[in-house]
C-alpha cells in the first residue's frame, strides 16, 4: 500500500519496535515490572520520532494483534499530537490512506479494541480538518460512511464508528468555534443516524444479530445529548417493544440480550438527553408506567418468589431508580390524581379503560418499595435495596415544591389547594413513606451472631455503610411524618420489650433503637412524649445493662446524638425520688464505662451529655465527684473523654466553686505526667505513651471547662458580662489555682524538653496549647499566657523546625495582642512587654527557620512547613509588624528575599503562602504612616526582585494554579509603588535575560500598557491573565481558556 507522503522509518527500527511489542506485552513472557517498564519506554522513543509515521503500515499488517493495536495507536497519537509535522497537501492523501486501512482492518476481522482506535483516529483526523472556512473536509461524517458502506463494512461496525464520533467531538479540546463547527456537522447528520438505528431496532429478531442490536443502541445512547427531542420521542416505544416478554404467559420470558440494552438506552435517554429532568412526562414517563403496569409486577414477583435478582430484575431495578430520578416532581403532583391517563403510543394493547394517572404512579411507588425490602441482607443476599435510597430524597423534596397535580373541581367537590393538598395528597404520600419506614427497619436488622459470624469483613462493612445510608433517607421520611414516624418506632419498641421471652436475641430491637438514632438530626430540639418513652424507665430501663455489646453500643450511640434534646426537660434535683430522662441517660452511661468493649462509646457520649446539660448536671457534682474516684477500672485513653465530660459540668458552677473540684481532677493528672518525665530513662517508650495520655487528659480538662455558647464578649460590655469576667479573674488569682497553673507550665515544659521531636507528643502538646489558651474574653481557671508557651514553641522549633510548632506560634501570636474587652474603635496597640516577647521570638522563628530552609532541597520537600512559615510571618504583620523594622538588617532582608525565593516553589500552597505574605508586608507598610522611611527601602532593596519573580511566575515558572495570587502581589505592587512598578515591569519584560517564553515584543508593551491603563484589579487580573497564556503558548487552546482562574 503506497504511502509515500508518509515519514519512512527504518525497517531496523520497525522490527526493533516490534520486538518490543511483543517481548513487553506477550502473555508468554514473565516480566518485572522494572523491565517492562524500560522496554515500554525504549518503545515509546521511538514512537515519538517524527518519522513514527512510519511505522503505522508495517505494523497494522502485521499478524500480530498486540503490534496491530500500536499501529492504530500510533495512527491516532500522531494525528493529535504531532499535526504539525504533516505537510498541507498530505492531509488529503492521509485521510484516504487512513479510511482504506480502516475498512481493510474491519474487513479483515480485527478485534474491536483496534477498530476503536482506527474509529478514534478518524474523528481526531476530521477533528483537524472540517473546522475552518473552508473546510478542508466539509461533509466528513456522509462521505465517511459512504466509503465504509462501499466497501461492505456491517452495519454493526458503522454504528460502532458512529458512537465513537459522538463521544469523540463532545470530548474534544477546541475552541468555540471550532467545536460549534464540529457539533454543527453532527446535528446535520441527525436524520441518517435516527434512520439507521431505528433500521437495526424495527428488523425482526430472526434478521439481525444481537450484536447488530447492542451497537445500534449503544450508539443510540452515544448521541442521545446530541438528538433533539422530537427525534427522541418516537424511540421510546421502539424501545419498550424490545422489551415485551417473548410469549405472554403467568412467567413470562424475555429477550435478555434485548431487554437489557434497552433498559440501559431508557435509562440514558431519562437522564442525560432533551427529555431528561422531568421533560417528556407524556412522551416518555406515562408510556414508561402503562409498560410497568403489565409486567413490572411479574417480573418483580418472580424475582420475590425465587429469592434471586437475575439480570433482567437488576435491569429493571436500574430502570426504576432512573424514573425515578426523572419524574419526580410528576409522582409527587400525581400521587392522588384521578385524572384518566391519555393515550400514547405502545408497542402493547393498553389496559381498557385507561387507568388513573394516580393508579400507575401507586404502582410505580409499590414495584420500588418491593426492591427496596428484598429479602435477605444488603451486601450478601442481595444489592438491588440500597439503588433505591436515593429517590426518597428526590420524593420528599418534590412533595414540598409542586402544585397539586390536577384542578380541585376534578374531584367532584370544592376546595382550595391547600384543602386538597392536605387531604387527598399527604395521606398517600404518608402512606408510602409509612410503609417505607417499616420496611427499612427490618432491612437494618442484623442478622444473628450465629449467621453474622460467616460473614466476611467486607460484608460486614457493606452493611454497616448500607445501615449508615438508609438513616439518611429515614431523614427523608421524618419530614413527611413528623411525630407519626417516632411513635411508630415507640410503640414498635414497647411492643417487643413486652413480647420478648429471655432466649430472645436484641437484633429486631437494636434496629429500631438505630433508626431512632439516625433520625436525630431532623427532630427539632423541643419536648417530644416519644422521645420521654425512649429514655424513660419503659424502653432505655428495659435495655441490657451487661453483655450484648451490640444494642449497648446502639443505645449509648443514641444518647449521645440526642444530648442537646435533654436540654428541653426539667432539671432533677439530687434529692428528686423520681429520675429524669437526663439522668437515666447518665446512669445508664455510666454503668458501661467501666466495660473495655463498650468504654469508648461510653466516655463519647458521657461528654457529649455534659456538654450540652452543664447547668443541668451541676447540683449532681458530688455524683460526679464520686464517679471520678471510680475511674480505676477505665483505660487511660477513655480517661480523658471522662474528665472532660466532669469539667463540663463543673464549668456551669460559679468560678471560686470551680477550684476543689478541678484540683481534684487535674493534680493527679499533673502528678502521672512528672511520673512519666522521671522515669523516661529507664522505660522511654511506656513514658513516652503514659505522658501523651496525660497531654490529652488535660486537653480533655480544658476544653470541658470552655463555655459552650459562641463567645461574642470581647463585643458586650454589659454589666453582667463585665462582672462575669471579674468573677473569673478574680477565682484565677486563687493562690490554689495560681498553684496549679503553675504546676501545668512545668509539666508541659518538661514534656518539651524531653519528647519535642517525637510526632506523637508534639501532636498532644499541640492540642493541649489550643485547648489551654484563651482570648481573655474565654478565659477559664487553667487558661495559661501566650508568653510561656510561645517560649517552648520556639525552643522546640529550634529542636526540630515542624509545621505543627509553627502553626502554634500563629495562634499564640494572636493572642499575646488580644481584642480589647471594652468595644473600641480602634484596635488597641499591644503592651511593652507583648512587643518585647513578639520581637525576640520573631527573631528566633526567623533564624531558625531561614537556616532551614537553606539547606537545598528542604523547602520543595516540605511545603507544609514553608506554608505554616509564612502563615506565622502574616500573622506577625497583622499583630506586630513594627517588630519586621528592628530585625537586624541582613535578617530581615533574608526573610523577604526567602518569600522571593518560594514564588518560583512549584507546590501551590507554599507559592501562595508567600504571595500572601508578601501583599500583607507590602500594603500594611505602605499604610502606616510611621513606617514610611520603610516603605521606601523596602521598594529600593526587593521591589525590583518581587516584580521579577511575578513576571517569572506569569511566563512559566509559577504553576497555573497560582496565577490568582501572582496577580493579586502583581496589583499591590502597582498600588503601592505606581511609578517604580511600570519602570521595573519594562526593565525585565525586554531584558535579555527574562524568561525563555512565546511573548512577543508586542504582547508584552500591551500588558504594560493595559495594566497602567487602569490599574484596576479586574483590568490588572484580565491582562495578566492573557499575558499568561501568550507566553505559555495556550492562547487559542480550549483548555487554556478554560482553566483560566476568574
Amino acid at each position: 500500500m503506497a504511502a509515500a507522503f508518509l515519514p519512512v522509518l527504518a525497517q531496523d527500527d520497525v522490527d526493533r519496535a516490534i520486538q518490543l511489542i511483543q517481548q513487553a506485552y506477550s502473555p508468554q513472557q514473565r516480566l518485572s515490572s522494572e523491565d517492562q517498564r524500560h522496554l515500554q519506554q525504549e518503545l515509546f522513543e521511538i514512537q515519538r520520532r517524527p518519522e513514527a509515521w512510519g511505522l503505522v503500515l508495517p505494523f497494522l499488517a502485521h499478524p500480530d494483534p498486540n503490534v496491530q493495536f500500536f499501529g492504530a495507536h500510533t495512527i491516532q497519537v500522531k494525528i493529535t499530537r504531532d499535526w504539525d509535522s504533516v505537510a498541507k497537501d498530505g492531509a488529503t492523501q492521509l485521510r484516504d490512506l487512513l479510511l482504506d486501512l480502516t475498512g481493510r482492518a474491519i474487513s479483515s476481522g480485527q478485534n474491536k479494541v483496534i477498530l476503536r482506535k482506527l474509529f478514534v483516529a478518524i474523528t481526531s483526523l476530521a477533528i483537524k480538518l472540517h473546522p475552518g472556512h473552508p473546510s478542508q473536509w466539509p461533509d466528513w461524517l456522509r462521505s465517511t460512511l459512504n466509503v465504509f458502506s462501499g466497501m461492505g463494512v456491517p452495519r454493526e461496525h458503522l454504528m460502532d464508528f458512529l458512537a465513537i464520533v459522538a463521544e469523540e467531538v463532545e470530548s474534544a479540546d477546541l475552541l468555540p468555534p471550532g467545536k460549534a463547527q464540529m457539533q454543527t456537522s453532527l446535528v446535520e447528520a441527525v436524520p441518517m443516524v435516527t434512520q439507521a438505528i431505528i433500521g437495526t431496532i424495527t428488523t425482526p429478531a430472526a434478521q439481525r444479530s444481537p450484536q447488530d442490536l447492542a451497537s445500534a443502541l449503544k450508539c443510540l445512547q452515544a448521541w442521545m445529548s446530541i438528538l433533539p427531542a422530537n427525534d427522541l420521542t418516537p424511540f421510546v416505544p421502539l424501545l419498550l417493544s424490545l422489551m415485551i416478554p417473548t410469549s405472554e404467559t403467568p412467567s413470562p420470558e424475555y429477550d435478555e440480550q434485548a431487554f437489557i440494552p434497552a433498559s440501559d438506552t431508557l435509562q440514558e435517554l431519562l437522564s442525560r438527553s432533551a427529555l431528561s429532568d422531568g421533560s417528556g412526562t407524556k412522551t416518555v414517563t406515562e408510556p414508561l408506567l402503562l409498560w410497568l403496569d403489565r409486567y413490572g409486577s411479574a417480573i418483580v414477583q418472580a424475582t420475590v418468589d425465587g429469592g434471586f435478582v437475575d439480570d433482567i430484575s437488576h435491569s429493571l431495578c436500574k430502570l426504576l431508580v432512573t424514573l425515578g430520578d426523572h419524574s419526580a416532581m410528576y409522582f409527587a403532583k400525581n400521587i392522588a390524581s384521578p385524572i384518566q391517563v391519555a393515550p400514547v403510543p405502545c408497542p402493547f394493547p393498553p389496559p381498557s379503560p385507561l387507568p388513573p394517572i394516580s393508579h400507575l404512579v401507586q404502582n410505580f411507588f409499590k414495584l420500588l418499595l418491593q426492591y427496596t425490602a428484598l429479602p435477605g441482607y444488603y451486601g450478601v443476599d442481595e444489592e438491588e435495596s440500597e439503588m433505591t435510597l436515593s429517590f426518597w430524597y428526590l420524593f420528599q423534596e418534590a412533595l414540598w415544591n409542586v402544585d397539586y397535580g390536577f384542578d380541585v373541581t376534578d374531584d367532584g367537590d370544592a376546595g382550595n389547594l391547600a384543602e386538597e393538598r392536605d387531604r387527598d395528597m399527604m395521606p398517600v404520600a404518608q402512606a408510602v413513606y409509612s410503609e417505607l419506614v417499616a420496611v427499612l427497619r427490618r432491612k437494618v436488622i442484623w442478622p444473628p451472631k450465629a449467621v453474622l459470624n460467616g460473614w466476611t469483613r467486607d460484608q460486614k462493612d457493606k452493611f454497616q455503610a448500607y445501615r449508615r445510608d438508609v438513616g439518611d433517607t429515614l431523614i427523608n421520611a421524618y419530614y413527611v411524618l413528623r411525630d407519626d414516624m417516632l411513635s411508630f418506632y415507640v410503640n414498635d419498641l414497647l411492643q417487643r420489650l413486652a413480647t420478648r421471652q429471655e432466649q430472645d436475641g436484641w437484633e429486631e430491637i437494636e434496629a429500631t433503637l438505630h433508626c431512632v438514632m439516625t433520625v436525630q438530626e431532623a427532630i427539632p430540639v423541643e419536648d417530644s412524649p416519644h422521645l420521654r418513652q425512649v429514655f424513660g424507665p419503659e424502653i432505655l430501663g428495659r435495655l441490657p445493662k451487661t453483655g450484648d455489646d451490640r444494642i449497648r453500643r446502639t443505645a449509648l450511640h443514641l444518647i449521645g446524638s440526642y444530648a442537646s434534646w435533654f436540654t428541653t426537660q426539667p432539671a432533677q434535683l439530687p434529692d428528686s425520688a423520681t429520675s429524669s430522662p437526663l439522668m437515666n441517660a447518665i446512669n445508664y452511661v455510666v454503668s458501661s464505662l467501666s466495660d473495655s468493649s463498650l468504654c469508648l462509646f461510653a466516655a463519647n457520649a458521657l461528654r457529649d451529655l455534659c456538654d450540652a446539660n452543664r447547668a443541668a448536671l451541676a447540683p449532681h457534682i458530688g455524683a460526679f465527684g464520686e464517679l471520678h474516684a471510680g475511674l480505676s477500672g477505665i483505660p487511660d485513653t477513655e480517661k480523658a473523654k471522662v474528665l472532660q465530660s466532669i469539667a463540663s459540668v463543673i464549668q456551669a458552677l460559679p468560678p471560686v466553686e470551680e477550684i476543689p473540684p478541678i484540683e481534684a481532677i487535674v493534680s493527679p493528672v499533673v502528678a502521672k505526667l512528672l511520673e512519666a518525665m522521671r522515669s523516661a530513662g529507664q522505660l522511654p517508650e511506656e513514658a513516652r505513651t503514659l505522658a501523651v495520655q496525660q497531654l490529652e487528659t488535660l486537653t480533655g480538662v480544658a476544653r470541658g471547662l470552655t463555655r459552650v455558647t459562641d463567645s461574642l464578649l470581647a463585643l458586650d460590655d454589659s454589666p453582667e458580662v463585665q462582672a462575669a469576667l471579674e468573677e473569673m479573674n478574680r477565682a484565677r488569682e486563687d493562690p490554689r489555682i495560681v498553684k496549679l497553673r503553675e504546676a501545668i507550665l512545668s509539666a508541659i515544659r518538661g514534656s518539651v524538653e524531653l519528647w519535642s521531636t517525637d510526632a506523637s507528643v508534639s501532636d498532644a502538646l499541640s492540642d493541649l496549647f489550643k485547648a489551654i489558651t484563651a482570648l481573655p474574653s474565654d478565659v477559664t481557671l487553667l487558661s495559661l499566657p501566650a508568653g510561656p508557651l510561645l517560649e517552648l514553641v520556639c525552643l522546640a522549633a529550634q529542636r526540630q523546625l515542624t509545621a505543627v510548632w509553627l502553626s502554634l506560634a500563629s495562634m499564640l501570636i494572636i493572642q499575646l495582642n488580644p481584642p480589647s474587652l471594652i468595644t473600641t474603635t480602634f484596635k488597641s496597640e499591644p503592651s511593652a512587654e507583648a512587643l518585647e516577647i513578639a520581637q525576640n521570638v520573631l527573631q528566633l522563628l526567623l533564624q531558625t527557620s531561614l537556616n532551614a530552609f537553606s539547606q537545598p532541597g528542604v523547602m520543595v520537600s516540605n511545603p507544609d512547613i514553608v506554608q505554616a512559615f509564612f502563615g506565622c510571618m502574616e500573622s506577625f504583620v497583622h499583630h506586630f509588624l513594627p517588630c519586621f523594622y528592628r530585625l537586624p538588617t541582613d535578617l530581615f532582608h533574608a526573610l523577604v528575599l526567602c518569600a522571593i525565593g518560594a514564588l518560583s516553589l512549584q507546590e501551590r500552597y507554599s507559592l501562595t503562602s508567600a504571595c500572601t505574605f508578601l501583599s500583607s508586608l507590602i500594603n500594611r507598610t505602605a499604610s502606616n504612616d510611621d513606617l514610611a522611611a520603610a516603605k521606601a527601602a523596602l521598594a529600593q532593596t526587593h521591589g525590583f526582585q518581587i516584580m521579577r519573580a511575578i513576571l517569572f511566575g506569569f511566563a512559566g515558572v509559577a504553576p497555573r494554579s497560582a496565577m490568582p495570587n501572582l496577580i493579586e502581589l502583581l496589583s499591590t505592587m502597582i498600588t503601592r509603588f505606581p511609578v517604580e512598578s511600570k519602570q521595573w515591569m519594562s526593565d525585565i519584560l525586554f531584558a535579555d535575560d527574562f524568561y525563555p517564553c512565546r511573548a512577543t515584543p508586542e504582547a508584552k508593551t500591551k500588558f504594560i500598557k493595559t495594566v497602567f491603563g487602569s490599574r484596576s484589579l479586574k483590568r490588572t487580573r484580565e491582562a495578566a491573565q492573557q499575558f499568561t497564556l501568550v507566553a505559555r503558548g495556550l492562547e487559542g487552546s480550549a483548555f487554556g481558556y478554560a482553566t483560566i482562574s476568574i
